[in-house]
């Protein structure tokens, strides 16, 4: 989980860009995040996302098509 602008906390489900993997099986995130990104996301628990946008079921369903 990562906080967005307004210290809400935020979780990954909701991202626009946390799609499922059919070739994994599993969710991935489809930022091509850096080795210093992704380190901060998975040792800092207050680590906030550059790359987070909301994305409801229909943006999400949309950005996918």
């Amino acid at each position: 989980m990562s906080e967005a602008r307004g210290k809400q906390p935020v979780s990954c489900d909701t991202c626009m860009y946390y799609e499922y993997d059919e070739e994994y099986e599993c969710y991935t995130c489809e930022m091509d995040l850096d080795e210093d990104d992704l380190a901060h996301f998975m040792l800092d628990s207050k680590f906030e996302c550059p790359y987070y946008r909301f994305g409801d079921e229909y943006t999400i369903v949309r950005h996918q098509m």
